[in-house]
């Protein structure tokens, strides 16, 4: 099991999405399939619905999991021996970028995992009585399920061993097979506001500074990875900076930004600097930004794509002269 992406993604989860933490604690079938946009919060709120359904403490005022039994603990620690999290591999077995992502087969059935990629399937996780209350399943990604192991899925959802509860997450439902989505119970999960999102964030020891909350917009997982965010950030007004500066402090800080890329928050963060810019700007730098990720994605050479696009920045900003 890969641990939350929050430290405490119980109290996250009900301070930014209560409401659906009071439906999901009764919840008594076989399948949820939450969908909401990305980055919105859904998979901590999994996370908290796992919680829930495994929690031997008393709940809190939404119905959440107390955080302190020992099936919440092993959850914080990332080793909940009940809980599955299924995504689409990010990566290829040769540790380079993925250049189609999907869930396959090979991940519910062990024998159809012929390279084998996968330590646990999830067939064979649900042969096993749970060591709490409930086994869960979180598919983190739903769409991204090829018809094959959806329809392996399928099986199990109608007649889940040991009464285990499936959670699909996805960002559209319309890209999610027909066939999961008419066995789920739906729920929409929604970016929560900056009351709550501020709320959340000084339950958890940060500081509600405006600039992550403008650059959230309501979305639960921003808070989750508040100091990546925040240093991305930082990195984009740096080079933002840098461009107005001269060429070569413009291709300093592009040289420093490929040693601290992260594709997750980089490239958002750099257009969240951009906002105030001409629409004819950030277009231009739109088209410099997208050509930096295709190249990084092709294996180009990584130091030579950043100073092009520190090139292609100061003359998307009127900075070449």
């Amino acid at each position: 099991m890969t641990a939350p992406s929050s430290p405490a993604p119980a109290l996250a989860a009900a301070a930014l999405h209560g409401p659906l933490l009071e439906q999901t604690g009764s919840f008594g079938g076989n399948a949820l399939l939450l969908s909401g946009p990305a980055r919105v919060g859904k998979l901590d709120l999994a996370y908290a619905i796992a919680a829930q359904h495994n929690c031997s403490g008393p709940r809190g005022m939404y119905g959440e999991a107390c955080g302190q039994c020992p099936s919440c603990r092993a959850l914080q620690a990332g080793a909940h021996p009940d809980v599955l999290r299924l995504e689409p591999r990010a990566t290829t077995s040769t540790g380079k970028a993925a250049r189609k992502r999907i869930i396959p087969i090979g991940a519910v059935l062990e024998s159809r995992d012929t390279g084998r990629e996968y330590e646990t399937h999830v067939y064979e996780f649900l042969e096993v009585r749970p060591t709490f209350e409930r086994r869960v399943v979180i598919v983190a990604g739903a769409e991204y399920l090829n018809p094959q192991a959806a329809n392996a899925l399928l099986k199990l959802v109608e007649e889940p061993p040991h009464r285990a509860l499936f959670l699909f997450l996805a960002e559209d439902l319309r890209s999610v097979l027909p066939t999961i989505v008419s066995r789920s119970a739906r729920l929409s999960v929604v970016p929560a506001s900056d009351t709550a999102m501020s709320r959340a964030l000084i339950q958890s020891g940060q500081e509600a500074d405006e600039e992550l909350l403008a650059f959230a917009a309501g979305r639960a997982r921003v808070l989750s990875e508040a100091e990546a965010v925040r240093a991305a950030l930082a990195d984009a007004r740096t080079l933002t900076t840098a461009l107005e500066d001269g060429l070569l402090t413009a291709l300093d800080a592009a040289a420093a930004l490929e040693k601290r890329w992260d594709p997750t928050w980089h490239p958002e963060a750099l257009r969240f600097a951009w906002r105030e810019r001409l629409p004819q700007q950030r277009a231009r730098a739109d088209l410099a930004l997208s050509a930096l990720e295709a190249a990084l994605e092709a294996y180009a050479n990584p130091a030579l794509s950043f100073q092009v696009f520190a090139l292609a920045l100061r003359e998307a900003f009127g900075e070449s002269r």
